[in-house]
């Protein structure tokens, strides 16, 4: 069925009047009437009944103008559709990130991008950077919050947010009550670490604040979570020097001296795919740009 000969019945249809349905189609009268009798003889079924004066819908021209009437609707929702996707504006997101972006950090960018794209669904996983970089090039997710700093081949990084990194102690440690303590008093301490296997340019970035303090920092526990790393600090099993906002919520149990006048600072980055860049991706990387860097 030629769907130009379908709009053009519509037309008729619409209005029962071949000159009026002509001029909004922008079409001679004779050529419409060509169009309707060949939609016609497609059919086999006569769809207008018309004289010199009138012109009226056949049994068979009612059925087909509500079925018309009905498709177009669909290739108009279908169309809207399609721009809205190429554009940005609907669609799903697979996203890793690590845990210890999800106490501000992820529920923030989750809120305020999906407020502004409310067509647009939030898969959200937890995964550990290493293990990002390997589902992004799988293809298993869009994006992911990685920690900093991240050189992959194939991967796209933008930085999303920084934050400066600090002590932490027991609430029962001999540093926990002094002020302005510093990495070189960490010296001869027992550390708990967040592994260098889950985020290996991460754990040189940190033991880097040891080493230009003169030492390298005796590891005798490592985890995959920083809430664990805090646990264990918190039980009396060494000291940790963390990102400032995963301290945030346990300062209760640990003591936190905030590494300010450092250089090195924590970073959080989005990660995606070079060759799979799209308008919704785009989107996304404003957004957390947006809330991690106001």
């Amino acid at each position: 069925m030629d769907i130009k000969q379908l709009r053009s019945f519509v037309a008729v249809a619409n209005v029962l009047n071949f000159s009026r349905a002509a001029r909004q189609l922008h079409l001679s009268q004779p050529a419409l009437s060509t169009q309707i009798q060949a939609l016609e003889n497609h059919l086999g079924a006569r769809l207008l009944e018309r004289n010199r004066r009138t012109v009226r819908l056949t049994a068979a021209g009612a059925s087909l103008l509500a079925d018309a009437e009905y498709l177009f609707q669909q290739i108009a929702d279908i169309e809207l559709r399609v721009a809205r996707i190429s554009s940005g504006e609907i669609g799903h997101l697979r996203i890793g990130f690590v845990a210890s972006a999800t106490l501000e950090l992820i529920p923030a960018i989750a809120t305020a991008f999906q407020k502004q794209y409310p067509g647009v669904t939030l898969e959200l996983r937890n995964i550990p950077t290493v293990q990002q970089v390997d589902a992004l090039r799988a293809g298993v997710i869009d994006a992911g919050f990685v920690r900093m700093p991240l050189k992959e081949e194939g991967l796209s990084l933008d930085l999303v947010y920084r934050e400066p990194f600090a002590i932490v102690v027991s609430k029962s440690h001999p540093l926990a009550r002094q002020k302005n303590l510093s990495a070189k008093q960490l010296s001869d301490m027992p550390f708990i670490a967040y592994g260098r296997r889950w985020a290996p340019s991460f754990f040189d970035y940190w033991t880097g604040l040891c080493r230009d303090a003169g030492f390298s920092p005796n590891i005798v526990q490592e985890t995959a979570e920083m809430e664990t790393a805090l646990m264990l600090v918190a039980a009396g099993m060494g000291v940790a020097i963390l990102p400032e906002g995963i301290t945030r919520r346990n300062r209760k149990i640990v003591a936190v001296t905030v590494l300010n006048r450092e250089k090195i600072r924590s970073e959080i980055g989005i990660a995606t795919a070079q060759n799979k860049q799209t308008p919704l991706l785009q989107h996304l990387i404003a957004t957390a740009k947006k809330v991690g860097q106001p």
